[in-house]
């Protein structure tokens, strides 16, 4: 992608802002091109939790969506979290509140909760375990077998939890990722025969994820061409094969990393429409505007905080490897 000569301008600007208040810029893998090149770290949720639990920095912008920063605020409480568009929401965080995680808690007592980190900070506060798309498996296979398992709210991803980990006491909440439900099995069979070469790397948040698991068992799909994925899994995936075409299912966002670290390949969405309006709010505008302003600042009540703050602890303490991509580093 060729940036703009007023995006570059930007850019510049807003590194000095950052040098200026020492400040660390965060973005996650489906945010716009131009602020993925001006962070100091692109990565998926566990990668970005990481680092901002570790920085040294005394500013986190953090350009993603609500839930990712109120993450950083509880795991960094002495830092000043900035999310520069207050309007950065998530679909798959609103199909679940505290109450109705506590009234289905009531309705299974004794259970373990694992929440999908695509939760908001009162979620988590009613959490065992906090998880990514990187290490759920994980998560739920160092629980005891006995015990029973309430894992929320994205129920794509407990589908293919369930089903790596064979676990059958283990309830699964009914909520979804409108982006990633949107891409149907309709449009991955149509990239699959324009493309039949290409490898499927598939999100597991996806609603096609289910039918693309049949299509093997029919024997419509090679498994070896498959790779049901996090996004941190999807970068990782190029370099391990000798693979040049690769079908994307996921938020359209991350073919912008995909390509610059793979010039060598070719990457197609499985659905050029699947693009979070949430993610996509943020602008590099905004991002020098909460810098020069530091306005936007993400706080959560210490009592929600304190509660949240070990599942969250606990996540990144499980399985993955950091997402750790400084986007200089991968070229402006």
């Amino acid at each position: 992608m060729i940036t703009s000569p007023e995006d570059l301008a930007l850019q510049a600007e807003i590194r000095t802002l950052a040098r200026e208040r020492n400040a660390v810029i965060l973005a996650h893998n489906y945010e716009r091109p131009e602020v993925q090149d001006v962070a100091d770290v692109v990565g998926d949720s566990l990668g970005l939790s990481r680092e901002a639990a570790r920085t040294t920095a005394d500013v986190i912008v953090f350009c993603g969506v609500h839930f990712m920063a109120e993450t950083a605020a509880i795991l960094s409480p002495d830092k000043t979290v900035l999310l520069p568009d207050l309007a950065a929401g998530c679909s798959l965080a609103d199909t679940m509140n505290a109450d109705q995680l506590r009234a289905w808690k009531a309705e299974h007592p004794g259970a373990v909760v694992v929440s999908y980190v695509n939760t908001t900070a009162a979620v988590k506060a009613e959490t065992d375990y906090c998880c990514t798309s990187g290490n759920a498996v994980e998560i739920v296979n160092s629980i005891p077998a006995d015990r029973e398992v309430l894992f929320g709210p994205d129920m794509f991803l407990g589908a293919h939890v369930r089903r790596m980990t064979g676990r059958t006491n283990m309830h699964v909440w009914m909520g979804e990722c409108h982006v990633h439900a949107g891409i149907s099995p309709e449009s991955l069979d149509k990239m699959r025969l324009a493309h039949p070469g290409a490898e499927l790397l598939v999100h597991p948040e996806c609603g096609c994820s289910t039918s693309v698991l049949e299509g093997i068992s029919a024997g419509a799909i090679n498994d070896k061409d498959l790779h049901i994925l996090s996004t941190e899994g999807m970068i990782r995936r190029p370099a391990e094969t000798d693979a040049k075409e690769f079908i994307v299912a996921t938020e359209v966002g991350i073919l912008h990393r995909l390509r610059k670290a793979n010039p060598d390949k070719t990457f197609f969405p499985a659905d050029e429409r699947a693009s979070c309006q949430y993610m996509k709010v943020t602008t590099l505008a905004k991002v020098k505007r909460s810098l020069e302003l530091m306005e936007h600042r993400i706080t959560v009540p210490a009592d929600v905080a304190d509660r949240a703050r070990l599942a969250i602890e606990r996540m990144i303490s499980i399985g993955g490897t950091p997402a750790m991509a400084p986007a200089f580093a991968m070229g402006e």
